[in-house]
């Protein structure tokens, strides 16, 4: 059997098919619910074979928190990824039941932990059953072997509101708002409760909807000229709670881009009723 090392963080369904026998390939279904409506979707109990469950929406996350699936300390990652026979070597592709939604949250929490050889499914389980291709009724039972997967933490690869508010004003940076116009201009209420409308200051508006086209990602060219206007900046995305984000950042890294973060607390955070954070509408 032979082993593969994933060249780009977006991968076809075709690639995974061709590559489904590879010896150290890892299948991650990372789908969560949306806070807000997505079009399109597959339900659940509907999987790629060989699929291991990755949960960030209520186990691989921080529990010591009440913000929404924080990333955890590197310890507590190690060790939940090498329970799931997860290696050094591995492969891994995650997908959602969406299309892009959240598996790319799921892709930056392990390039976070230095593990680069990890990809998203574009299109993700609805492109792969369109294809053609097999499903199975079932998620893969965990393995008994452990991994020896290890956490390789990367500097700000997930930022916090004390970094936020040291560059709000920074002509080198660009925040991205993920979140759709009308919460970014505090025209619509917020999904969750107890929190306040609009946007960081000086933040820029990219829905996590406009990147995609029909459930994938879009072009290279179209993605690069969405953020042609900031290249030289380093950029910092942020959502909800961090999850849409992750799909901006997918796409500033599909157009070419290295230097960027995720603000982990998102507006869950820095929106919140009882916080006293800049805001603007």
């Amino acid at each position: 059997m032979t082993t593969i090392k994933i060249s780009n963080s977006l991968v076809s369904v075709q690639w995974l098919k061709e590559n489904f026998s590879a010896e150290n390939l890892i299948i991650l279904d990372a789908d969560m619910k949306p806070v807000t409506p997505v079009a399109g979707g597959v339900g659940e109990s509907i999987y790629i074979p060989n699929s291991l469950r990755f949960d960030y929406d209520n186990h691989i996350k921080d529990m010591n928190t009440t913000l929404p699936h924080m990333m955890p300390t590197p310890e507590f990652f190690q060790d939940e990824i090498q329970k799931l026979g997860i290696n050094q070597n591995s492969a891994i592709i995650v997908y959602d039941h969406v299309g892009i939604y959240a598996s790319p949250r799921a892709w930056w929490m392990f390039r976070a932990m230095g593990h680069e050889n990890v990809a998203v499914l574009d299109g993700g389980l609805p492109a792969w059953i369109n294809a053609g291709y097999k499903t199975a009724s079932t998620l893969n039972p965990v393995p008994v072997k452990r991994g020896d997967f290890l956490s390789t933490p990367q500097a700000d690869a997930f930022v916090d509101s004390s970094y936020m508010l040291k560059r709000l004003h920074d002509s080198n940076v660009t925040i991205f708002d993920a979140r759709a116009k009308g919460r970014f201009d505090g025209l619509e209420p917020e999904p969750r409760p107890h929190m306040k409308r609009g946007h960081i200051p000086n933040a820029v508006n990219i829905p996590f909807a406009s990147v995609l086209e029909s459930g994938k990602m879009k072009s290279t060219s179209e993605l690069q000229t969405m953020f042609e206007k900031y290249k030289e900046n380093q950029k910092i995305f942020y959502c909800g709670t961090g999850v849409t984000a992750s799909i901006v950042a997918l796409a500033a890294h599909q157009a070419g881009y290295e230097n960027f973060s995720v603000y982990d607390g998102s507006w869950a955070e820095w929106g919140m009723e009882k916080e006293n954070y800049p805001i603007e509408k």
